[in-house]
């Protein structure tokens, strides 16, 4: 029962990272733009694949099964715009891969005979199957936010070069945006998405405040209240932005300084749990040999 059990879970957890996986690389991404533009396709195909077309059309179906609130769907769209995802059909494929997870769980564990020997145990993994896909947006959204937030004192200091050049904030912004793309493209597509608000005649504290909410990064949001001052008040934006990016590598500074810091604390519960045990064992380990050899038969007579 444990074997069929744990082979359950191990199908559910490989078919939704599967899932989630084909639902995360859109054909418009730039790494799937120039796949396809190496294989000689037209741009009429780049935009959609053919099997993320095909998982659409089976996932919509799923999708609308599955009950969901307005509040639910509006905090699950602030949840993949903050993990790069801002299509609308993003959220229905969500929707549907967390209701065919549930199904292929359901479906596993009554091919395996487990819904019916252990029904508790059942619950537990198809439980375990539909929130899997919760816990990997959340995972995914970290990951974007650090990245974020790592990029942001390069993106600063190359604003600061801009600016110093002669160039305006907005103009500096869409220069950081394109040359960022290469190596930050989590941060380089923010702030092109910031960039077309303004072009779209958005003010820029509102645009600024877009962008904070949208990455959900601190950082990002103490840059947007620092441009937004600067912008009322009508102080130096490169100095503004060249204190705030010294700022920020401080705090990087000091964040690693921390984790290093709480690594010989980190380290202290495998030291006792695993290597001092094995030292023991190498070190004592021929002496309990040969006094359960030679001393305890001596004393048994």
């Amino acid at each position: 029962m444990n074997s069929a059990l744990f082979i359950g879970l191990f199908l559910i957890i490989v078919v939704g990272l599967f899932s989630f996986g084909l639902a995360a690389w859109p054909a418009s991404s730039v790494l799937g733009m120039r796949i396809q533009s190496l294989l000689g396709r037209p741009l009429a195909e780049r935009k959609k694949s053919d099997v993320q077309g095909r998982l659409e059309q089976v996932l919509e179906p799923i999708s609308k099964a599955v009950p969901k609130t307005p509040e639910e769907l509006s905090n699950l769209r602030l949840a993949l715009t903050r993990a790069g995802y801002r299509e609308p059909h993003h959220a229905h494929m969500y929707f549907g891969i967390r209701g065919l997870m549930l199904v292929v769980g359901v479906a596993v564990m009554a091919a395996t005979g487990v819904l019916f020997r252990a029904p508790a145990w059942a619950v537990v993994v198809v439980g375990v199957a539909y929130v899997l896909p919760r816990f990997v947006l959340k995972r995914m959204i970290s990951l974007r936010q650090l990245a974020i937030k790592l990029a942001l004192p390069d993106a600063l200091d190359l604003a600061v070069i801009c600016m110093e050049a002669g160039l305006s904030i907005d103009q500096s912004m869409v220069r950081v945006a394109s040359e960022l793309q290469p190596v930050h493209p989590d941060l380089s597509d923010e702030l092109r998405l910031m960039n077309l608000e303004l072009r779209a005649g958005k003010p820029r504290v509102e645009a600024f405040r877009n962008l904070a909410g949208r990455s959900g990064v601190d950082d990002v949001r103490a840059l947007s209240a620092v441009l937004v001052q600067t912008d009322r008040f009508g102080t130096s934006i490169g100095q503004a932005l060249r204190t705030h990016a010294e700022s920020l590598r401080t705090e990087r500074r000091q964040r690693a300084e921390e984790m290093a810091a709480k690594t010989g604390i980190k380290m202290t519960p495998v030291l006792a749990l695993f290597i001092f045990p094995t030292v023991l064992i190498v070190v004592l380990g021929p002496v309990a040999v040969s006094l359960w050899v030679n001393v305890i038969p001596m004393m048994s007579k």
